[in-house]
């Protein structure tokens, strides 16, 4: 492209030429890259998928030790419950620890028995303490409590706790 500019107030003269090809990946290279992102989409999601549920695995045992640990819900644990959670909690966090590349359907294999033990319990919990305060889930948000949106897929199997002013 040729490109010519004039100063009117000294009557200055000036033209460029501007080239596209310095720098610039020719359509050929852009058609190459395109065709290689459509290639690896598949196997990119399966990764996706894998960290997505890694992330929801570690995110969950955190929440769940949080809520163990909540100034509010400590002491409305019995000592049997508790220990029980605890020696799941630690059972797959020593597993999680020590497989950092396990399949996608271990990660939430391994999240879905901390769910069957720990959501009874929580809702227990709330129960005797009259509902679940702020609404859906348990303090800090923790998934897979109370609401059929969780990461374990909603799978409604999950006691629902309403409240009631």
């Amino acid at each position: 492209m040729n490109v010519a500019a004039t100063d009117k107030g000294t009557s200055k003269n000036a033209k460029i030429t501007i080239t596209n090809n310095k720098g610039r990946l020719s359509k050929e290279d852009i058609e190459k890259l395109i065709k290689d992102a459509e290639k690896y989409k598949d196997q990119d999601d399966l990764v996706r998928k894998k960290i997505e549920a890694k992330n929801g695995l570690e995110s969950f045992l955190v929440n769940v030790k949080h809520s163990l640990n909540d100034e509010k819900l400590k002491d409305k644990f019995s000592a049997d419950d508790k220990e029980a959670v605890n020696k799941k909690l630690t059972e797959t966090q020593s597993w999680f620890d020590s497989n950092p590349d396990a399949e996608t359907s271990e990660y939430e294999r391994r999240q879905k028995e901390v769910e069957e033990i720990f959501n009874p319990i929580i809702s227990k919990v709330y129960q005797a303490a009259g509902g679940q305060p702020g609404g859906p889930g348990a303090p800090g948000g923790f998934p897979g409590a109370g609401g059929p949106s969780g990461p374990a897929g909603g799978s409604g199997n999950t006691p629902k706790v309403d409240e009631v002013d």
